[in-house]
């Protein structure tokens, strides 16, 4: 994990992809994440990624990740942490071996950073509370 690149740089690299900037973040993919909270959307994320792209052989990898249906599927495909072959590619990540904590931790903050990017100012939305607030000191 020794060249694991920051979301600044990667969305750079990013940017020169015709592939990968063709992603956008659509109306009802804000409203989500205003209406969910962003702790709901990394605790998702997190979840995402450990079931479907953490196994060191992923079923169906390559083909594991929809195009869309969900705002982690499609930020996925724009910071290229879709499948084991794009985090060999574009992160240096090994593919043939479970992703560990730190690698997972490191996919989930590259996704929150697009999200966060795409969906710009989101007080125009309405936002649902969180019925279960974390206490202070522990991580959602």
């Amino acid at each position: 994990m020794n060249s694991l690149h920051p979301y600044a740089e990667l969305k750079e690299r990013l940017a020169k992809s015709k592939f990968r900037t063709r992603f956008r973040l659509n109306e009802a993919g804000r409203a989500y994440i205003a209406a969910r909270g962003w702790g709901v959307l990394e605790t998702q994320a997190e979840e995402i990624i450990r079931k479907r792209l953490a196994p060191a052989f992923p079923e169906k990898d390559g083909r594991q990740t929809p195009m869309r249906g969900h705002v982690v599927f499609v930020a996925q495909h724009a910071t290229a942490t879709c499948c084991r072959g794009c985090l060999v590619r574009w992160h240096s990540i090994p593919a043939g071996k479970a992703l560990s904590d730190a690698e997972i931790e490191y996919i989930v903050r590259m996704i929150l950073g697009w999200l966060r990017d795409q969906a710009g100012d989101l007080s125009a939305y309405p936002h649902t509370p969180d019925l279960f607030p974390v206490p202070p000191g522990m991580s959602s």
